[in-house]
């Protein structure tokens, strides 16, 4: 199973919130650029903090690859803009664990932005972003490309929608995540046909609104138990670093959308009580292997 990195931008044409405030809007097409006009005579857009909402899809891996370092090749990325004014763009992208802010320059015509952004090159996976963002579209499709050209998958490419990210605790793990391989690189490496798979156990029970006892849980396998438990930090929208957590939810879980890498604080009384409960359990669990030729 393969996967990569993610990335999430706000339009200038929706409501968007700011923390616990009310939401404001945000000018409208109609008010950046006259009907049907597409030149750059359009309207400066607006100055506004546009915290709140993301632009999400897969953070795909292109051009020169480097196989022999086992790469990631399709992450889920969000990116969100905070700052969008007189020429400047500032915002941040959550992929693959890791949240990065970036900064740069835009130009406008029409309803079309074309961005160019940074990010600050103190991490071994910065890179610098190539972006046109659709205000009528609600897209941002693009490259980002690593300062460092030796990393596995330097360069990627992504083609983001505008998503809505709101904790919901009823969000179930969809029935194709039962019998899903989980990335184990010692047992890819023996290529002996041999993986780790989930089970159906991992549907009957949901940690974010059912108090779970030792009796539902005490005979499940450790991939089941692991997935059961990380359902809770994906409904509150964490960046799982963890490759084999990170594969499952990137690819097939269509409701997850990364926005922190830390959630903590976030987890409800219930929600922690039973990762408690998980973890004791995943420490002895054993593990559930399916075998056939590939």
């Amino acid at each position: 199973m393969k996967s990569t990195m993610l990335v999430a931008l706000c339009s200038t044409t929706l409501l968007f919130s700011c923390g616990n405030e009310s939401a404001r809007t945000i000018s409208s097409d109609k008010e950046l650029t006259s009907e049907n006009q597409t030149t750059s005579s359009a309207k400066p857009v607006t100055k506004a903090v546009l915290e709140g909402d993301y632009y999400t899809g897969m953070f795909e891996a292109s051009g020169d690859i480097k196989y022999e370092k086992d790469p990631t090749f399709s992450n889920k990325i969000s990116i969100q803009i905070q700052q969008l004014e007189n020429g400047l763009v500032k915002g941040k992208s959550i992929v693959a664990g890791n949240e990065r802010p970036f900064e740069g320059q835009y130009t406008q015509q029409g309803n079309v932005l074309t961005m160019q952004a940074k990010e600050p090159g103190n991490d071994p996976y910065d890179g610098q972003f190539e972006a046109t963002i659709d205000t009528a579209a609600h897209t941002i499709k693009g490259k980002w490309m690593a300062f460092d050209k030796k990393l596995a998958a330097p360069t990627r490419e992504y083609n983001l929608k505008l998503t809505h990210f709101s904790y919901k605790p009823a969000l179930a793990l969809p029935e194709n995540i039962a019998g899903a391989e989980m990335y184990d690189k010692k047992l890819q490496q023996q290529d002996n046909g041999q993986y780790e798979a989930i089970t159906a156990d991992a549907l009957k029970y949901n940690p974010s609104t059912t108090a779970l006892k030792k009796s539902d849980i005490e005979n499940m396998f450790k991939g089941d138990l692991e997935i059961i438990r990380n359902s809770i930090y994906a409904r509150h929208g964490y960046s799982f670093k963890n490759r084999r957590m990170r594969y499952l939810f990137d690819q097939l879980v269509d409701w997850y959308i990364p926005v922190s890498t830390d959630v903590r604080e976030q987890l409800t009384a219930l929600e922690k009580e039973n990762i408690e409960l998980l973890k004791r359990y995943e420490q002895h669990a054993d593990k559930y292997y399916d075998e056939f030729s590939r």
